[in-house]
């Protein structure tokens, strides 16, 4: 098989995949040949099945991971050269931007699972995530300023919000390599596991979040992240505390707290 071939034939099978497994759903980048790179004809495809995990209501975390020996390299650096010479955007498919927004907002908390490096537009994917656990062999490296690519605004907002003004500029300013140990202290990692323990210490978050009052944290998860942009929508606020005082959940967490027993929530 020719190399255009073997190229072909690993894009076709290439595409972000979805699993469901009882409470846990996990999206998967597949194109570990080229570092699981985001191609624009992926962006569609993601936003699909984040919309099947928010409609999937017995999910109540998603882990989105990589294949392969890196996380993510990003977006595919030959699509914006070719809309740079071009000078416009691929007709009809929605921006980069467009898909971490969407994460950002998924209906259940989110875990990245950083396999490997995260490079590029994916260091930004990864911090639209709840929580980021990778392990000691990673590293990211946010090359803007380097290409002369002026970052986009929703980027720029999750960088500071969640890292500080002093780390987003250290990031995006100098354009420098970040080890393992450096993500955790800056506070892009949630958590630091060895490679051998990545999975169970995933697993073990993955697993505890579902356990939680879905209502309650699916709320408190909206609201924080709004509060982190500076737009508090009260009213909804207000809303979704009234739902949960009037839960069954809200009665099972209180029954099973004086029987001294692991609550179960049905999120009703």
């Amino acid at each position: 098989m020719s190399a255009a071939a073997e190229t072909q034939a690993e894009t076709a099978g290439a595409v972000p995949s979805l699993a469901v497994e009882g409470a846990r759903a996990t999206i998967r980048l597949n194109r570990p040949r080229h570092m699981n790179r985001i191609e624009p004809d992926d962006i569609p495809v993601l936003l699909r099945l984040l919309d099947t995990v928010d409609s999937t209501q017995p999910v109540r975390v998603l882990v989105l991971t990589g294949t392969g020996r890196a996380f993510s390299a990003g977006y595919h650096l030959g699509d914006l050269a070719d809309q740079t010479e071009g000078g416009g955007s691929d007709a009809g498919v929605p921006s980069f931007e467009a898909l971490t927004v969407r994460l950002e907002a998924c209906r259940v908390p989110t875990i990245c699972r950083l396999n490997g490096g995260v490079y590029g537009g994916s260091t930004d994917l990864a911090l639209a995530c709840d929580f980021r656990i990778g392990h000691t062999g990673i590293e990211m490296f946010m090359p803007a300023g380097r290409l002369g690519v002026h970052y986009y605004e929703a980027g720029m907002r999750r960088y500071v919000s969640r890292l500080g003004l002093n780390a987003a500029k250290r990031l995006f300013l100098t354009a420098e390599r970040v080890d393992a140990a450096e993500m955790l202290r800056i506070g892009y990692l949630t958590e630091l596991a060895p490679p051998e323990e990545l999975d169970a210490r995933v697993d073990a978050l993955a697993e505890r979040i579902a356990e939680m009052a879905p209502l309650a944290v699916q709320g408190m998860k909206r609201a924080l992240d709004e509060i982190a942009r500076g737009e508090l929508d009260r009213v909804m606020l207000e809303a979704r505390q009234a739902a949960c005082g009037e839960s069954e959940d809200l009665k099972e967490g209180l029954r099973a707290f004086r029987e001294k027993r692991k609550p179960v929530f049905q999120g009703r």
